[in-house]
């Protein structure tokens, strides 16, 4: 709803009349209509009718650009300076660093039987000895079924315009979550919960895999791939509620996915905490910089206004 204040500061007559429109007593909702009072005109006052699509145009942004580029697609600003660079390095370093997180040295089973449930922060130690095989297949599932989501975006032709430079922005976010777990995964070994679960077999438990908990992977890029889709889309439409619903579909899904790999024995509390955040910030926050600003304010415009022989400045601020 847009709420548009004018008043007028009447002006004695010159060679031109100019008329000064400022924010001030009168409010009113779609159009602004001005009224001044009959017996207060003297012949040296001018009155002008404002008509609805003029005070309308109060409500755009002072540039003007900020209509032509939603109406054309152009959501996103990309450099290629720095965005090919970035994505680069953070998708080489997760290809490299992937061939080495899921082929660590094995333990050996004297550090298996050694390990120690009292030894893990309280935080986590509850989560110790989980183990579910089922859990973990149905995390591969929503895995798997989520990384190709945001190419569904494409379905609408204003976002499908934008394919290259809407598909580049989810690269770069799947290769920045990408670089943050592979490299801690590769410098940080920390045995999963099931690691703990006496009832598996010693030797079942010595695989290098099994020092891959910190941090979890799984939720991470669900998050990135659920919550960029939710972006992308309020971005477009900024008013839709639908995207309300998308937002609501990256929480299930992520946490669906958190809880799965928890019950499965596959990652602490912690690690999946960490993980959710990851794929949530670089998710919603690659998007988010690269959205083209044109107005510090939206809501708000100052601006010209011409209306035949009248003259003045016209403000609108939308609530």
């Amino acid at each position: 709803m847009t709420f548009n204040l004018q008043s007028i500061i009447q002006i004695p007559h010159m060679k031109k009349s100019w008329l000064i429109i400022l924010l001030s007593h009168f409010i009113t909702i779609t159009y602004a209509q001005t009224v001044v009072p009959a017996d207060s005109l003297t012949k040296d006052t001018a009155v002008v009718a404002v008509p609805p699509d003029t005070t309308a145009s109060l409500t755009s942004d002072t540039t003007g650009t900020t209509q032509k580029k939603k109406s054309t697609g152009e959501i996103y600003c990309f450099n290629p300076w720095a965005d090919i660079p970035i994505t680069l390095a953070a998708g080489g370093w997760s290809a490299f660093a992937f061939t080495k997180i899921y082929s660590k040295p094995a333990s050996t089973i004297e550090q298996i039987m050694a390990l120690d449930e009292n030894d893990i922060p309280k935080i986590d130690r509850w989560a110790a000895g989980m183990s579910d095989e089922n859990a973990d297949a149905t995390s591969d599932y929503l895995f798997y079924g989520s990384i190709p989501v945001p190419f569904f975006l494409f379905l609408d032709k204003n976002m499908r315009r934008d394919a290259f430079k809407i598909s580049f922005l989810y690269l770069e976010a799947m290769s920045i979550t990408g670089m943050f777990y592979t490299g801690t995964v590769y410098f940080v070994d920390r045995y999963r919960p099931e690691t703990y679960n006496t009832s598996i077999p010693a030797e079942n438990r010595t695989s290098g895999n099994y020092k891959d908990s910190f941090l979890a992977g799984h939720p991470a890029l669900v998050a990135t791939s659920l919550f960029f889709t939710a972006k992308v889309y309020s971005d477009y439409y900024p008013e839709s509620a639908f995207k309300y619903v998308l937002y609501g579909v990256a929480i299930a899904g992520t946490g669906t996915t958190a809880y799965l790999r928890h019950v499965a024995g596959k990652h602490f509390p912690t690690d999946l905490f960490t993980g959710v955040t990851l794929g949530t910030l670089s998710g919603i926050l690659v998007p988010h910089f690269h959205k083209m600003k044109d107005v510090k304010n939206p809501n708000m415009s100052l601006m010209p206004f011409f209306y035949d022989k009248v003259k003045g400045i016209s403000f609108a601020y939308r609530f």
